[in-house]
């Protein structure tokens, strides 16, 4: 199973950091959890929102395997 991670906000909105889910691809993976939770899928598609798949932010759809980890990161603040 994949390790999906959430921070920050996201985090808040879900009510958890950490998850093991079934591997897809990352479109799947988002349209799922936005499925399970509508306010998460309304922040997850938010302006600024980033995926890292295994450590490396990621544009666009890829393939999720069993060994991946997924981390969604709210839009960066700060000064």
């Amino acid at each position: 199973m994949a390790r999906v991670l959430l921070f920050g906000r996201l985090s808040d909105i879900a009510g958890w950091q950490e998850r093991d889910l079934e591997g897809m691809s990352l479109f799947a993976l988002r349209a799922r959890l936005a499925e399970e939770d509508a306010a998460l899928g309304q922040a997850l598609s938010g302006p600024g929102v980033q995926i890292a798949l295994d450590q490396e932010i990621v544009r666009g759809d890829a393939a999720v395997t069993a060994r991946s980890e997924v981390a969604f990161l709210p839009p960066m603040s700060g000064g």
